[in-house]
């Protein structure tokens, strides 16, 4: 995937610290799904996969954010996302804290598989 210049321009605009964040979540994202489309959407990196919207990531004031928009991927992964559960299909990371990369992978991968409706291991 070639990285999308409205990205780019959106992660240059943050400080090194909170981009070294956002990229650490688009690794994941690409990682995950080699061929999602990235573009901008509602002013946020925003990962598609065969036309259908995977996950949204953001950075603010006092937290980064997941959105997969799905209460699937909620339901699906239940007491372990509850703690950064703001909203139906929203994830929040605090500032303050290490970014938990592997539930944010499972996060990822849950959604993929929504989208897809293929299991991955």
């Amino acid at each position: 995937m070639t990285p999308a210049p409205e990205v780019e321009a959106y992660l240059a605009t943050l400080a090194p610290e909170r981009r070294g964040r956002l990229e650490a979540i688009r690794a994941i994202v690409l990682d995950e799904a080699s061929l999602v489309d990235e573009v901008i959407s509602h002013r946020m990196p925003t990962y598609r996969l065969a036309g259908r919207m995977v996950v949204s990531i953001a950075s603010f004031a006092r937290h980064d954010s997941v959105f997969p928009a799905s209460g699937e991927v909620r339901d699906r992964l239940g007491t372990e996302v509850e703690p950064f559960v703001r909203g139906r299909g929203t994830f929040q990371f605090q500032l303050r804290d290490p970014l938990p990369l592997g539930l944010i992978r499972r996060i990822i991968r849950t959604r993929i598989e929504e989208v897809t409706g293929v299991a991955r291991s």
